[in-house]
């Protein structure tokens, strides 16, 4: 399947500012920062839309993973 426009906009962000800005490390730590959270929320799109319904309790113990990072 192919990344979501989300995940395709994060990567040509993150691949500019490392062209034009090189030297600027806390923006291209940001920028990869962003990448990740697009892919796993494009993962999490598709896994979700996939699975049956989650109970009450899977929901919050994911939630939870997700808060302790």
């Amino acid at each position: 399947m192919a990344p979501s426009s989300a995940v395709t906009r994060a990567r040509s962000d993150l691949g500019n500012h490392a062209r034009w800005r090189p030297n600027d490390t806390d923006g291209l730590t940001e920028r990869r920062r962003n990448l990740a959270a697009e892919k796993i929320a494009d993962y999490i799109e598709r896994t979700v839309a996939a699975a049956p319904p989650l109970s009450d309790e899977q929901v919050s113990r994911l939630t939870r993973l997700l808060r302790t990072s």
